[in-house]
């Protein structure tokens, strides 16, 4: 009993382990695309402006959806994405935020966001499909 104990601690101390988070990336789990962690960290850095640009070469769908918030970018579907969708916006840079049901990219300011007000009031919003290019 204390052996399957120790093993169980092992496995779970291997997979926390960040050495593993590119291994773990080229495969499949529990049916879950494979995300490309290095890729999603450097992305999770750019600003607003690089992000939208991103957005825009890469995935013009998702720039559609694009609602700018302050310098944070939000995009939400009006019903559960496929794993895929997930696995691309994951690599962009975005989380899920469970709380307000959409998938936030922090552009770069990463900050408490569990204040109780809806940032859109406070700090405006726009969709960047609706910008006119430059």
């Amino acid at each position: 009993m204390i052996k399957k104990k120790l093993m169980k601690n092992k496995i779970s101390v291997e997979a926390a382990a960040p050495a593993n988070a590119v291994q773990q990336s080229s495969t499949r789990r529990g049916g879950r695309a494979s995300i490309n962690f290095a890729r999603r960290n450097a992305n999770r850095v750019l600003n607003t402006d690089r992000l939208l640009a991103l957005l825009r070469r890469e995935a013009p769908k998702f720039f559609e959806l694009a609602e700018v918030v302050g310098q944070w970018v939000w995009i939400q579907f009006a019903e559960k994405q496929p794993p895929t969708v997930t696995a691309v916006l994951s690599e962009l840079g975005f989380h899920w935020n469970h709380k307000r049901q959409s998938w936030q990219h922090p552009c770069g300011l990463f900050r408490d966001q569990s204040a109780p007000f809806d940032p859109r009031q406070k700090y405006g919003s726009y969709f960047a499909a609706d910008q006119k290019a430059a």
